[in-house]
């Protein structure tokens, strides 16, 4: 026996033993059979079932020998007896039913840890895969690239926004922003199987972002990514006389990229815009384009930076265009610092963040 469980049967021991021994000292005459019934009530905070059980039956059948030894079968008191071994007995019952409600509250408990376990394993797998995608933008000729990601203060340190930059066969330069409907490890999976499919796609299709767009529409219906998402992908293709910069953009239900030129003033690239992924993939997709000048800045992000409790997306967007004015000057990386500051641990949804910038 393991030596643990012999330490819990000492307690319920030795109940019995001092209720055996306090009654024989105390003489034939004296009544002290009642104690016995805190034995099983010991047994059903310290052991199983089979315990209890077992000490409300030694509990029972010293009682009725104690009964004997104290001459308590007579007519005078016969009954009174027989209502302490009841007592007894009622006490044993009760202990077996404590000690099931214990066992069955600690198995609960058991399994929400186990299942808590599993759930902390699988978001920290999670947290690695999306900190593995979410890498750092490639370094391309005449221009400058910040990236940043903060999860939603709310959920798990996971979520389906992304965002990816990776150069193209033909020269050009693939910029990519999304966000899966979801804020979980399911939602990160999502994200890390779209990613994937979208780097396949453009490899292949070439560098028309609506072309790209409409292939991982379809793609993602035939591999049944059954899933909401919306996506802006973009090309940069800077001339080799390095004299101007075209950026190419398809948006697919996503938050419209915002320039930002060297003097200073902000624009919305508002354009229409295509349906989001995961609806119907026959809707035609286009594309979109305008001329960058050194020292334009594009930013592209997820709604999440721009959604304030009790406001509009608009009103949002209205906020990034004013705080990006005075940040025309200042270097990328500074500048993303600057837009996301006080909002680690405080965002109601995860924000992405891709800034991109033409070197004068």
């Amino acid at each position: 026996m393991d030596r643990r469980v012999s330490r819990r049967h000492l307690l319920p021991l030795g109940v019995l033993a001092f209720c055996v021994v306090l009654d024989v000292i105390s003489g034939p005459g004296q009544v002290v059979i009642g104690l016995l019934a805190m034995a099983p009530l010991v047994a059903a905070i310290l052991m199983g079932r089979a315990s209890t059980i077992a000490y409300g039956l030694a509990a029972v059948a010293l009682a009725v020998l104690l009964g004997v030894y104290g001459d308590q079968y007579t007519a005078e008191t016969a009954f009174a007896q027989s209502l302490r071994i009841l007592g007894v007995v009622v006490s044993g019952v009760l202990a077996v039913f404590a000690c099931t409600l214990r066992l069955r509250r600690e198995e609960a408990l058991a399994r929400l840890n186990t299942e808590a376990a599993t759930s902390r394993a699988a978001v920290q797998l999670a947290a690695s895969l999306q900190r593995s995608l979410l890498t750092e933008p490639p370094v391309v000729p005449g221009v400058e690239m910040a990236v940043r990601y903060l999860p939603a203060m709310q959920h798990a340190q996971v979520g389906g926004d992304w965002y990816d930059a990776f150069p193209l066969a033909d020269g050009t330069t693939m910029l990519v922003i999304g966000d899966v409907a979801g804020h979980d490890v399911a939602a990160a999976a999502t994200m890390a199987q779209a990613r994937g499919v979208l780097r396949g796609i453009a490899s292949t299709v070439g560098s028309s972002p609506a072309a790209v767009l409409d292939a991982m529409d379809r793609a993602l219906l035939q591999l049944r990514v059954e899933t909401l998402m919306t996506v802006t992908a973009a090309t940069l293709r800077r001339e080799p006389d390095g004299g101007s910069t075209t950026l190419t953009w398809s948006n697919a239900g996503h938050p419209p990229p915002v320039l930002t030129g060297a003097d200073g003033a902000v624009a919305v690239l508002r354009r229409p815009t295509d349906l989001l992924l995961g609806i119907s993939p026959k809707v035609p997709r286009t594309d979109h384009t305008v001329q960058l000048s050194p020292g334009d800045t594009v930013l592209l992000y997820t709604d999440g930076l721009v959604e304030r409790r009790g406001s509009t997306l608009d009103e949002g967007t209205a906020w990034l265009v004013e705080a990006l004015a005075p940040l025309a000057g200042r270097p990328l990386e500074e500048l993303c610092d600057a837009l996301l500051e006080g909002m680690a641990g405080a965002v109601p949804d995860d924000v992405a963040v891709l800034a991109v910038r033409v070197r004068a």
